[in-house]
């Protein structure tokens, strides 16, 4: 008898597996099959463009970097811009054909390419570092704002700024050996001056990044402060699965498993593809960060620059819960500040929403203790959009001269560098512009009907806390 039960008990587990075996099969079947049958990939997925600087190019000097720069959007130009000149090619919403209300050429100035203001009479120079699949136009309103007090230079991250195909073998220490290059050239030109910084989501990574390097060798910090917007600091676990299904692809030779989205180009200075590789980059400077915090420890910590943060309460794209978890709470008492961004919490948003974004950090709030200033910007009460910041340290607050937007329940990751001016992304409409307005978009009708997903037109855009993040950057800059 017992005998039979362990044959049946042997049975019944080799059932199991190979039924386990089977249905795992099927899943990644029918992921493959889902995944491949996106769109077709177009020229700005499949171009190789050679020009680009890499770690190990022959570059020691930002001037050279941008010599590389010109060589490569000269290749991009003949590869991509000059095979899409024929009549049948003409898509007014696409960036990459001449004339079209998407190209980069109606602008007065090519934001997707480095640029450097010098200043000989200022105090102090800005670095300023943009996100994964941007270009230097998410920094360009920065830019503006300390041309005349500042020596600024805006890097173009390696693999940004021309083709989405860009990004599909790109790694994250050829971004650090950009901002490197960029740092040091800053350096000598404002000769002992201050440095600042200021980083959004991949470029904030990068900017700590930088320092914790520096530390880490021993180095003096090159940053007298730096400003995070959106950081990444954590992603979801997706990202650390999300390389295998380009392996996965490259086995089975099927190039569209490269591509976690393959989108229209419609935007002059972003990508709209994204591509599988860019996520992992992300994914492994964030675990390269956090293992550099982890062995710098409490004391070696200490010598980090000043940081202020600006973070969104929700944020479909980094980790919120990362940047007050395994950055903030990790810092010792050095003058560092997190500026959170609340949800818009009036009585109808908050009969909507399916869990409060805040409960998880209700009780850490409570409890206070913070080696950092905490400052949560929010609702001065249920019945008005008017907002406050109120410092939780000491409960101080302070009532802003700003207010939430109509029917705007929340920032987002991509709002933060943007005011409402923006002419790209804000929602004022102009009809003088010849360009597209990204943010007057709010299509309607029936759903998938159109190839730009209703998620992406909902996501709020721009800014309207940009004036108070401003004046706080100002008082941090203050040499």
């Amino acid at each position: 008898m017992k005998s039979i039960i362990i044959g049946s008990t042997k049975h019944l587990a080799f059932a199991v597996f190979y039924s386990l075996i089977g249905t795992s099969i099927a899943f990644v079947a029918m992921a493959v099959w889902y995944l491949n049958s996106r769109p077709d990939l177009s020229i700005w997925h499949t171009t190789d463009l050679q020009s680009e600087y890499r770690a190990s190019s022959d570059v020691s000097s930002f001037d050279e970097y941008l010599k590389l720069e010109e060589k490569l959007f000269a290749e991009l130009d003949n590869k991509v811009y000059q095979k899409l000149l024929e009549p049948e090619s003409f898509d007014v919403l696409n960036r990459y054909v001449k004339g079209s209300y998407s190209s980069p050429t109606h602008w007065s100035q090519d934001w997707n390419r480095s640029f450097e203001w010098p200043n000989k009479n200022a105090d102090f120079g800005v670095l300023l570092l943009h996100g994964m699949s941007d270009s230097p136009y998410a920094m360009s309103h920065f830019a503006k704002h300390f041309k005349d007090k500042a020596h600024v230079l805006a890097l173009r991250l390696p693999g940004h700024g021309t083709v989405p195909s860009a990004l599909t073998h790109m790694r994250w220490q050829d971004l650090a050996a950009a901002v490197n290059i960029a740092t040091q050239d800053l350096q000598q030109s404002l000769a002992g001056k201050p440095l600042y910084v200021i980083g959004y989501s991949t470029g904030a990574a990068l900017a700590l990044n930088h320092e914790l390097e520096r530390i880490a060798a021993n180095d003096q910090p090159a940053y007298s402060a730096m400003v995070l917007l959106s950081p990444a600091i954590g992603l979801s676990p997706v990202a650390a699965g999300a390389k295998w299904q380009s392996i996965l692809g490259y086995a089975l030779g099927l190039d569209k498993l490269s591509w976690n989205s393959i989108q229209p180009e419609y935007d002059p200075f972003k990508y709209g593809s994204f591509a599988v590789n860019a996520g992992d980059v992300v994914y492994q400077l964030s675990i390269n960060n956090l293992s550099l915090i982890k062995m710098l420890g409490e004391n070696k910590l200490k010598e980090l620059p000043p940081i202020l943060t600006f973070q969104s309460l929700t944020d479909d794209t980094v980790d919120t819960a990362a940047v007050v978890n395994e950055l903030y709470l990790k810092l010792p008492n050095a003058g560092h500040e997190l500026v959170l961004f609340d949800i818009n919490r009036t009585k109808v948003n908050m009969s909507l929403m399916i869990n409060d974004p805040l409960m998880p950090y209700t009780d850490m709030m409570q409890q206070g203790g913070f080696e950092f200033t905490f400052t949560l910007v929010e609702n001065q009460a249920t019945d008005t959009r008017k907002v406050q910041a109120r410092t939780l340290n000491n409960s101080q607050r302070q009532p802003l001269n700003l207010h939430w937007p109509k029917q705007v329940y929340s920032l987002s990751h991509v709002a933060l560098p943007f005011p409402q001016l923006d002419p790209l992304y804000g929602p004022i409409a102009d009809v003088n512009r010849s360009h597209i307005q990204i943010g007057l978009g709010a299509s309607k009708g029936e759903r998938g009907v159109i190839t730009v997903p209703a998620s992406e037109m909902m996501r709020q855009k721009w800014n309207p806390f940009y004036p108070y993040m401003l004046d706080k950057i100002d008082n941090t800059f203050t040499p």
